[in-house]
Protein backbone atom coordinates (compact mmCIF):
# COMPACT_ATOMS: atom_id res chain seq x y z
CA UNK A 1 0.00 0.00 0.00
CA UNK A 2 2.90 2.59 0.73
CA UNK A 3 4.69 1.41 -1.93
CA UNK A 4 1.65 2.25 -4.52
CA UNK A 5 1.15 5.50 -2.59
CA UNK A 6 4.99 6.67 -3.63
CA UNK A 7 4.19 5.68 -7.21
CA UNK A 8 1.16 7.67 -7.65
CA UNK A 9 2.86 10.84 -5.47
CA UNK A 10 5.50 10.27 -8.35
CA UNK A 11 3.25 10.07 -11.25
CA UNK A 12 1.44 13.29 -10.04
CA UNK A 13 4.43 14.93 -9.56
CA UNK A 14 5.94 14.18 -13.10
CA UNK A 15 2.49 15.09 -14.80
CA UNK A 16 2.96 18.36 -12.85
CA UNK A 17 5.82 19.49 -14.09
CA UNK A 18 4.95 18.30 -17.57
CA UNK A 19 2.13 20.54 -17.17
CA UNK A 20 3.71 23.29 -16.27
CA UNK A 21 6.88 22.68 -19.38
CA UNK A 22 3.89 23.50 -21.75
CA UNK A 23 2.48 19.81 -22.53
CA UNK A 24 6.84 18.61 -22.84
CA UNK A 25 6.55 17.71 -26.20
CA UNK A 26 6.04 21.49 -27.36
CA UNK A 27 8.25 22.85 -25.06
CA UNK A 28 11.04 20.41 -25.57
CA UNK A 29 10.72 20.75 -29.09
CA UNK A 30 13.44 22.96 -29.81
CA UNK A 31 16.07 21.94 -27.26
CA UNK A 32 17.65 19.49 -29.82
CA UNK A 33 19.02 21.16 -33.04
CA UNK A 34 22.11 21.21 -34.85
CA UNK A 35 24.95 23.59 -33.04
CA UNK A 36 27.30 24.96 -34.91
CA UNK A 37 30.67 24.13 -34.89
CA UNK A 38 32.29 27.16 -34.03
CA UNK A 39 35.88 26.96 -32.45
CA UNK A 40 37.43 29.99 -31.79
CA UNK A 41 34.45 32.12 -30.43
CA UNK A 42 33.74 32.09 -26.91
CA UNK A 43 30.66 34.60 -27.01
CA UNK A 44 28.72 33.22 -29.23
CA UNK A 45 26.70 30.01 -29.80
CA UNK A 46 24.43 29.25 -33.03
CA UNK A 47 22.07 26.30 -33.24
CA UNK A 48 20.17 25.79 -36.56
CA UNK A 49 16.96 24.08 -36.18
CA UNK A 50 14.45 23.18 -39.00
CA UNK A 51 12.17 26.44 -38.88
CA UNK A 52 14.65 28.90 -37.47
CA UNK A 53 18.22 29.45 -36.16
CA UNK A 54 18.52 30.32 -32.46
CA UNK A 55 22.00 32.64 -31.53
CA UNK A 56 22.94 32.59 -28.32
CA UNK A 57 25.38 35.91 -27.04
CA UNK A 58 27.20 35.56 -23.84
CA UNK A 59 27.61 38.54 -21.48
CA UNK A 60 31.37 39.30 -22.09
CA UNK A 61 31.53 41.41 -19.28
CA UNK A 62 29.68 38.21 -16.73
CA UNK A 63 29.65 35.35 -18.51
CA UNK A 64 26.95 33.63 -16.22
CA UNK A 65 24.61 36.17 -18.12
CA UNK A 66 23.64 35.77 -21.48
CA UNK A 67 23.52 39.19 -23.50
CA UNK A 68 21.17 38.30 -25.74
CA UNK A 69 19.34 35.76 -27.72
CA UNK A 70 18.45 36.07 -31.39
CA UNK A 71 15.69 34.18 -33.17
CA UNK A 72 16.57 34.06 -37.33
CA UNK A 73 13.32 32.78 -39.57
CA UNK A 74 13.16 33.52 -43.08
CA UNK A 75 11.08 36.17 -44.53
CA UNK A 76 7.59 34.73 -45.16
CA UNK A 77 8.09 31.83 -42.56
CA UNK A 78 5.08 30.90 -40.43
CA UNK A 79 5.99 31.93 -36.77
CA UNK A 80 6.70 28.28 -35.04
CA UNK A 81 4.45 28.20 -31.68
CA UNK A 82 6.78 27.90 -28.14
CA UNK A 83 9.57 29.43 -29.73
CA UNK A 84 12.63 29.78 -27.15
CA UNK A 85 12.57 33.59 -25.67
CA UNK A 86 14.58 35.83 -27.51
CA UNK A 87 14.15 38.90 -30.28
CA UNK A 88 12.70 37.93 -33.59
CA UNK A 89 14.48 38.87 -36.55
CA UNK A 90 13.50 38.22 -39.82
CA UNK A 91 15.91 36.93 -42.37
CA UNK A 92 17.99 37.96 -44.63
CA UNK A 93 17.93 41.67 -43.35
CA UNK A 94 17.74 43.92 -46.24
CA UNK A 95 17.46 47.90 -45.01
CA UNK A 96 19.79 47.88 -41.58
CA UNK A 97 21.57 50.79 -39.72
CA UNK A 98 25.26 49.80 -39.20
CA UNK A 99 27.30 51.66 -36.66
CA UNK A 100 30.64 50.56 -37.61
CA UNK A 101 33.24 50.49 -40.10
CA UNK A 102 34.41 47.50 -39.17
CA UNK A 103 31.04 45.77 -40.06
CA UNK A 104 30.37 47.93 -42.99
CA UNK A 105 33.51 46.44 -44.55
CA UNK A 106 32.54 42.86 -43.47
CA UNK A 107 29.08 43.15 -45.29
CA UNK A 108 31.45 44.26 -48.40
CA UNK A 109 33.29 41.24 -47.96
CA UNK A 110 30.12 39.29 -47.91
CA UNK A 111 28.52 41.00 -51.13
CA UNK A 112 25.80 42.22 -48.53
CA UNK A 113 26.47 46.19 -49.04
CA UNK A 114 23.23 46.34 -50.47
CA UNK A 115 21.69 46.26 -47.26
CA UNK A 116 23.11 49.07 -45.32
CA UNK A 117 20.80 51.27 -45.71
CA UNK A 118 22.19 53.63 -42.99
CA UNK A 119 25.34 54.46 -41.05
CA UNK A 120 26.91 56.23 -37.82
CA UNK A 121 29.18 58.29 -37.62
CA UNK A 122 30.53 58.29 -41.36
CA UNK A 123 33.99 60.75 -41.16
CA UNK A 124 35.21 57.39 -39.34
CA UNK A 125 34.07 54.77 -42.19
CA UNK A 126 36.74 54.69 -44.27
CA UNK A 127 34.83 52.88 -47.09
CA UNK A 128 34.58 54.96 -51.04
CA UNK A 129 31.33 52.79 -51.55
CA UNK A 130 29.77 53.90 -47.92
CA UNK A 131 30.39 57.82 -48.95
CA UNK A 132 29.64 57.69 -52.70
CA UNK A 133 26.20 55.95 -51.08
CA UNK A 134 25.84 58.94 -49.02
CA UNK A 135 26.29 61.23 -51.28
CA UNK A 136 23.77 59.81 -54.03
CA UNK A 137 20.90 59.47 -50.92
CA UNK A 138 20.98 55.72 -51.22
CA UNK A 139 22.67 55.53 -47.75
CA UNK A 140 21.45 57.92 -44.87
CA UNK A 141 23.84 59.73 -42.28
CA UNK A 142 22.16 59.47 -39.17
CA UNK A 143 24.70 60.85 -37.15
CA UNK A 144 27.24 60.20 -34.44
CA UNK A 145 26.68 56.73 -32.33
CA UNK A 146 26.96 58.29 -28.94
CA UNK A 147 23.79 60.46 -29.92
CA UNK A 148 22.56 59.26 -32.91
CA UNK A 149 19.65 61.36 -35.13
CA UNK A 150 16.28 59.45 -33.87
CA UNK A 151 14.39 60.71 -36.08
CA UNK A 152 16.37 59.75 -39.29
CA UNK A 153 16.67 56.66 -37.71
CA UNK A 154 12.74 56.67 -37.55
CA UNK A 155 12.51 58.02 -40.92
CA UNK A 156 15.05 55.28 -42.72
CA UNK A 157 12.41 52.33 -40.98
CA UNK A 158 15.69 49.80 -40.78
CA UNK A 159 15.03 46.02 -40.44
CA UNK A 160 18.03 45.93 -37.58
CA UNK A 161 20.47 48.51 -36.26
CA UNK A 162 24.05 46.46 -35.57
CA UNK A 163 25.85 48.50 -32.95
CA UNK A 164 28.50 47.52 -30.36
CA UNK A 165 27.63 47.46 -26.70
CA UNK A 166 29.70 48.50 -23.96
CA UNK A 167 30.10 47.73 -20.16
CA UNK A 168 27.58 49.45 -17.46
CA UNK A 169 26.44 51.87 -20.94
CA UNK A 170 23.45 52.03 -19.38
CA UNK A 171 21.13 50.60 -22.60
CA UNK A 172 20.62 52.72 -25.43
CA UNK A 173 18.26 55.13 -24.74
CA UNK A 174 15.66 55.82 -26.98
CA UNK A 175 16.38 52.86 -29.58
CA UNK A 176 15.28 50.84 -27.40
CA UNK A 177 11.87 52.38 -27.24
CA UNK A 178 11.68 52.61 -31.26
CA UNK A 179 10.79 48.78 -31.63
CA UNK A 180 13.74 47.94 -33.84
CA UNK A 181 15.43 44.88 -33.19
CA UNK A 182 19.02 45.90 -31.62
CA UNK A 183 21.99 43.77 -33.02
CA UNK A 184 24.45 43.76 -30.28
CA UNK A 185 27.87 43.20 -31.77
CA UNK A 186 30.30 42.02 -29.20
CA UNK A 187 32.53 40.41 -31.54
CA UNK A 188 34.86 42.75 -30.71
CA UNK A 189 35.24 41.49 -26.90
CA UNK A 190 36.44 38.28 -27.99
CA UNK A 191 39.97 37.62 -26.77
CA UNK A 192 41.35 35.81 -29.80
CA UNK A 193 42.39 36.93 -33.36
CA UNK A 194 40.04 34.04 -35.20
CA UNK A 195 37.31 33.80 -32.20
CA UNK A 196 36.71 37.21 -33.13
CA UNK A 197 36.46 36.51 -37.18
CA UNK A 198 34.74 33.76 -36.58
CA UNK A 199 31.52 35.71 -35.84
CA UNK A 200 31.42 36.42 -39.19
CA UNK A 201 29.36 33.28 -39.33
CA UNK A 202 26.82 35.15 -37.82
CA UNK A 203 26.40 38.20 -39.92
CA UNK A 204 26.50 35.66 -42.67
CA UNK A 205 23.27 34.13 -41.45
CA UNK A 206 21.51 37.39 -40.59
CA UNK A 207 21.76 38.52 -43.85
CA UNK A 208 21.30 35.74 -46.11
CA UNK A 209 24.98 34.44 -46.77
CA UNK A 210 25.80 31.48 -44.23
CA UNK A 211 27.54 29.87 -47.11
CA UNK A 212 29.92 32.99 -47.94
CA UNK A 213 30.41 33.54 -44.88
CA UNK A 214 31.40 29.74 -43.85
CA UNK A 215 33.67 29.55 -47.13
CA UNK A 216 35.63 32.74 -45.84
CA UNK A 217 35.89 31.89 -42.68
CA UNK A 218 37.44 28.77 -43.69
CA UNK A 219 39.79 30.35 -46.08
CA UNK A 220 40.74 33.10 -43.50
CA UNK A 221 41.26 30.32 -40.72
CA UNK A 222 43.55 27.59 -43.13
CA UNK A 223 45.94 30.59 -44.23
CA UNK A 224 46.24 31.68 -40.49
CA UNK A 225 47.22 28.45 -39.45
CA UNK A 226 49.41 27.84 -42.13
CA UNK A 227 51.05 30.78 -41.02
CA UNK A 228 51.20 30.50 -37.29
CA UNK A 229 52.55 26.55 -37.91
CA UNK A 230 55.47 28.35 -40.24
CA UNK A 231 56.26 30.90 -37.07
CA UNK A 232 56.17 27.27 -34.71
CA UNK A 233 59.00 26.02 -36.30
CA UNK A 234 61.82 28.76 -35.84
CA UNK A 235 63.03 29.19 -32.27
CA UNK A 236 63.72 32.17 -32.46
CA UNK A 237 61.44 34.76 -30.70
CA UNK A 238 62.18 38.62 -31.16
CA UNK A 239 60.53 40.65 -28.14
CA UNK A 240 58.11 42.72 -29.36
CA UNK A 241 56.66 46.39 -27.87
CA UNK A 242 53.57 48.04 -29.16
CA UNK A 243 51.77 51.24 -29.72
CA UNK A 244 52.77 55.36 -28.49
CA UNK A 245 51.92 57.60 -25.62
CA UNK A 246 49.04 59.09 -25.75
CA UNK A 247 49.39 62.47 -23.19
CA UNK A 248 50.63 61.23 -19.48
CA UNK A 249 49.45 57.44 -20.24
CA UNK A 250 50.65 55.07 -22.77
CA UNK A 251 47.73 52.66 -23.68
CA UNK A 252 49.28 49.19 -24.76
CA UNK A 253 47.45 45.93 -25.61
CA UNK A 254 46.88 43.74 -22.41
CA UNK A 255 48.56 40.20 -22.54
CA UNK A 256 45.45 38.39 -23.30
CA UNK A 257 44.26 40.82 -26.03
CA UNK A 258 44.01 40.11 -30.10
CA UNK A 259 47.43 41.45 -30.55
CA UNK A 260 49.55 39.74 -27.74
CA UNK A 261 47.87 36.72 -28.97
CA UNK A 262 48.92 37.71 -32.40
CA UNK A 263 52.62 38.49 -31.27
CA UNK A 264 52.82 34.84 -29.73
CA UNK A 265 51.35 33.31 -33.40
CA UNK A 266 53.80 34.84 -35.47
CA UNK A 267 56.82 33.87 -33.35
CA UNK A 268 57.72 36.99 -31.05
CA UNK A 269 57.58 37.89 -27.14
CA UNK A 270 55.38 40.89 -26.45
CA UNK A 271 56.55 42.62 -23.92
CA UNK A 272 53.32 42.39 -21.69
CA UNK A 273 52.59 38.62 -22.46
CA UNK A 274 52.00 38.14 -18.82
CA UNK A 275 49.32 40.79 -18.49
CA UNK A 276 46.10 39.39 -17.89
CA UNK A 277 43.95 42.21 -19.86
CA UNK A 278 41.99 41.51 -22.86
CA UNK A 279 41.79 45.24 -23.93
CA UNK A 280 44.17 48.03 -23.62
CA UNK A 281 45.88 49.17 -20.40
CA UNK A 282 47.25 52.84 -19.20
CA UNK A 283 50.93 52.74 -18.25
CA UNK A 284 53.00 55.98 -17.49
CA UNK A 285 56.20 55.76 -20.04
CA UNK A 286 58.31 54.69 -16.81
CA UNK A 287 56.30 51.67 -16.37
CA UNK A 288 56.86 50.63 -20.51
CA UNK A 289 60.51 51.55 -20.47
CA UNK A 290 61.38 49.25 -18.49
CA UNK A 291 59.93 46.92 -19.48
CA UNK A 292 60.48 47.29 -23.38
CA UNK A 293 63.68 49.24 -23.54
CA UNK A 294 65.51 46.10 -24.82
CA UNK A 295 62.54 45.37 -27.41
CA UNK A 296 63.78 43.87 -30.55
CA UNK A 297 60.62 45.51 -32.84
CA UNK A 298 58.40 48.19 -32.15
CA UNK A 299 54.74 48.20 -33.68
CA UNK A 300 52.96 51.10 -33.59
CA UNK A 301 49.31 52.67 -35.55
CA UNK A 302 49.18 56.72 -36.13
CA UNK A 303 46.75 58.62 -38.55
CA UNK A 304 48.26 62.63 -38.92
CA UNK A 305 48.87 64.10 -42.16
CA UNK A 306 52.34 63.25 -42.86
CA UNK A 307 53.99 60.58 -42.68
CA UNK A 308 55.83 59.68 -39.68
CA UNK A 309 59.61 59.97 -39.06
CA UNK A 310 62.41 59.07 -37.04
CA UNK A 311 62.73 62.73 -36.89
CA UNK A 312 59.28 63.35 -36.53
CA UNK A 313 59.06 60.30 -33.50
CA UNK A 314 61.69 61.68 -31.76
CA UNK A 315 59.77 65.30 -31.83
CA UNK A 316 56.88 64.27 -30.65
CA UNK A 317 58.78 62.74 -27.10
CA UNK A 318 62.33 62.86 -26.77
CA UNK A 319 61.89 59.75 -24.61
CA UNK A 320 61.27 57.27 -27.74
CA UNK A 321 64.45 57.87 -28.49
CA UNK A 322 66.05 55.16 -25.36
CA UNK A 323 64.23 52.64 -26.73
CA UNK A 324 66.38 49.95 -28.71
CA UNK A 325 64.28 50.10 -32.24
CA UNK A 326 64.57 53.71 -31.98
CA UNK A 327 68.23 53.12 -31.78
CA UNK A 328 68.53 50.11 -33.99
CA UNK A 329 65.80 51.47 -36.80
CA UNK A 330 63.70 48.42 -36.07
CA UNK A 331 60.02 50.34 -36.26
CA UNK A 332 57.16 49.51 -37.67
CA UNK A 333 54.07 51.83 -38.46
CA UNK A 334 50.47 51.65 -39.61
CA UNK A 335 48.96 54.78 -41.07
CA UNK A 336 45.42 54.53 -40.29
CA UNK A 337 44.74 57.33 -42.47
CA UNK A 338 45.68 55.37 -45.75
CA UNK A 339 45.37 52.01 -45.19
CA UNK A 340 41.79 50.31 -43.98
CA UNK A 341 43.61 48.92 -41.28
CA UNK A 342 40.50 49.08 -38.48
CA UNK A 343 38.05 47.95 -41.12
CA UNK A 344 39.63 44.43 -42.56
CA UNK A 345 41.79 43.31 -39.83
CA UNK A 346 39.08 42.21 -37.42
CA UNK A 347 37.97 39.74 -40.02
CA UNK A 348 41.07 39.18 -41.48
CA UNK A 349 43.52 38.68 -39.28
CA UNK A 350 45.36 36.63 -41.73
CA UNK A 351 46.44 39.24 -43.11
CA UNK A 352 47.80 41.48 -40.20
CA UNK A 353 49.92 38.10 -38.91
CA UNK A 354 51.34 37.96 -42.21
CA UNK A 355 52.75 41.67 -41.82
CA UNK A 356 53.87 40.26 -38.12
CA UNK A 357 55.53 37.02 -39.53
CA UNK A 358 57.26 39.17 -42.41
CA UNK A 359 58.50 41.89 -40.33
CA UNK A 360 59.86 39.26 -37.21
CA UNK A 361 61.14 36.20 -39.09
CA UNK A 362 61.43 37.28 -42.72
CA UNK A 363 63.71 34.67 -43.15
CA UNK A 364 60.26 32.95 -43.33
CA UNK A 365 58.17 35.00 -45.25
CA UNK A 366 59.79 35.92 -48.82
CA UNK A 367 57.55 38.23 -49.34
CA UNK A 368 58.07 41.68 -49.91
CA UNK A 369 54.67 43.02 -49.55
CA UNK A 370 53.32 44.46 -46.42
CA UNK A 371 49.56 44.55 -45.75
CA UNK A 372 49.63 47.92 -43.44
CA UNK A 373 52.72 48.56 -41.78
CA UNK A 374 56.06 49.63 -43.37
CA UNK A 375 59.48 50.50 -42.15
CA UNK A 376 59.99 53.91 -40.17
CA UNK A 377 62.09 56.06 -42.44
Amino acid sequence: MKCYSLLSICCLTLLFLTACQGGGKSASRYVDGNPLDLRYAQRLSIVEHDSFTLATLRDPWDTTRILHRYLLLPAGWPVPSHLPEGTLLRTPLNRSLVYTSVHCSLLRDLKADHAIAGVCDLSYIDLPSIHQGVSQGRIMDCGSGMNPDIERIIALHPDAILLSPFENSGGYGRLEQLGIPLIECADYMETSPLGRAEWMRFYGRLFGCARRADSLFAAVEARYLALKARADSTTQRPLVMMELKSSSAWYVPGGQSTTGILCRDAGARYVFANDTHSGSIPLSFETVFSRACDADYWLFKYNRPQAMTYDALEADFAGYAAFRPFRQRQIYACHTGQVPFYEETPFSPDLLLSDMLHIFHPEIVASDTLHYFCRLK
